[in-house]
């Protein structure tokens, strides 16, 4: 699913700014932030695909 590879794409992407924010980068911190609120959406997309999918089953 497209949705998913869009999701993990995300997280994968905060990895290097997560690892800066907890040195105590404010920047990165931002970053992380954002990113974190794709990942929000992106998940609830997935999700809501999932519950479609599953209704066009039954």
């Amino acid at each position: 699913m497209e949705d998913y590879e869009k999701l993990k794409d995300l997280v994968e992407s905060a990895a290097e700014d997560v690892a800066k924010a907890c040195g105590g980068n404010k920047a990165a911190g931002t970053r992380v932030r954002k990113i974190m609120q794709e990942v929000k959406e992106a998940a609830q997309t997935v999700r809501k695909k999932i519950l479609e999918t599953r209704a066009q089953e039954q």
